[in-house]
């Protein structure tokens, strides 16, 4: 059995451009449906946070209208409070890439505001991806790819297909006008090639070891690609 490591974001909040905090987190789909994916083929799944902190949900996750009623979203917070492996994370500094065979990282608005600067986080990502091993990041995680531009060449993501949650759905979901910057415009500015679908859609692009996704529907979809790279591999 291998170990996937997920990387989740340790912020409850992002810092909006007036100041004020939006409560945020991780989504709990983008964690759920992946972990649900990779556990059930047989894969253990390890999370570390920035400094070892329990993450957080966000609340607005778990709301049944985004969930496709009560009854589903009831399910999702219970596995979510079932998942040991959220109440005791490892810190980045305590990850070695060599004890993985993929690494996976969920969204929500959380990592715009911790892993978009956190350098551990980028080192992790520029590893894994030299490394060849199957590296996903769905929604507004490939936030934490902006951390990964040096002051010498760039990102190594430059020139990759990417996709990620798109400038219509930021506005769409109400908070294009309050956020501080769009992670569809900084996306393209580090150099990826933005790779957009319809809002709301299921959108999975793979580029080389590199797998990333849309939104919470591309979460998934999302995990069942690496498990595709992953199988390749024999792992």
């Amino acid at each position: 059995m291998s170990k996937i490591l997920f990387v989740v974001t340790g912020s409850d909040h992002w810092t909006l451009t007036d100041g004020t905090k939006h409560p945020t987190g991780y989504w709990a789909e983008e964690l759920v449906a992946p972990y649900d994916a990779f556990t059930q083929a047989g894969h253990e799944v390890v999370v570390a946070t920035p400094g070892g902190v329990v993450p957080s949900v966000d609340r607005g996750s778990l709301a049944p209208e985004v969930n496709g009623g009560e009854a589903n979203a009831a399910t999702l917070e219970k596995k979510l409070e079932e998942m040991a492996e959220l109440r005791n994370p490892l810190t980045l500094e305590q990850v070695d890439l060599g004890d993985y065979a993929a690494v996976f990282y969920p969204g929500g608005h959380g990592p715009m505001e911790d892993l978009a600067v956190d350098p551990r986080s980028a080192q992790l990502l520029t590893d894994t991806l030299a490394s060849g091993k199957p590296l996903g990041v769905v929604c507004h995680a490939p936030a934490a790819l902006l951390a990964t531009e040096g002051a010498e060449g760039g990102s190594p993501f430059a020139g990759y297909q990417v996709t990620g949650f798109t400038n219509a759905e930021e506005q769409q979901a109400g908070l294009a006008d309050k956020a501080p910057w769009l992670l569809q415009d900084r996306l393209v500015a580090l150099g990826a090639d933005f790779q957009e679908a319809e809002p709301w859609s299921e959108n999975v692009v793979v580029d080389r070891s590199l797998h990333t996704g849309q939104n919470p529907a591309s979460s998934g979809p999302l995990a069942q690609a690496m498990l595709r790279t992953l199988g390749t591999h024999g792992a």
